[in-house]
């Protein structure tokens, strides 16, 4: 039973993740701040997987290869001991943070970004401040 909620919960996130690139958003954790969210590159990452690109694959998300891990790691969660499960996903969200943080601070890095004045509610925020200004 929890391997098909497993699954539903999967469908719906791919689900949702389609519509908002259908939609134009992207990642609506940018979309939304104008911060880049820690899996930002993600997906050109493994995009670039599909064209035999690893070297472009590292450079858009250095941990490209651990989403499946995560995703092996939480379907068979169940046949796993639950303390290695606890220290594994721990270990990745710990890779996780600590690559986001240094990708954050390097200037060189073009694909995380910090906007925040390109965010919806920084520019939400500015739209309703303009609108009082004018009364």
């Amino acid at each position: 039973m929890k391997k098909k909620k497993d699954a539903v919960c999967i469908a719906l996130i791919l689900a949702l993740y389609t519509v908002l690139a259908i939609a134009g958003i992207g990642c609506p954790i940018k979309f939304m701040t104008g911060i880049s969210c820690p899996g930002c590159g993600m997906t050109r990452a493994w995009l670039s997987v599909l064209h035999i690109d690893f070297g472009s694959a590292f450079a858009f998300h250095p941990l490209f290869w651990i989403l499946p891990v995560v995703f092996l790691i939480i379907f068979f969660r169940e046949k796993i001991n639950r303390k290695l499960y606890n220290v594994t996903i721990g270990i990745c969200i710990a890779l996780l943070a600590a690559v986001y943080i240094f990708r954050m601070f390097d200037a060189d890095n073009t694909v995380v970004t910090f906007d925040i004045a390109n965010g919806a509610v920084c520019r939400i925020i500015k739209f309703i401040a303009g609108g009082i200004k004018s009364w």
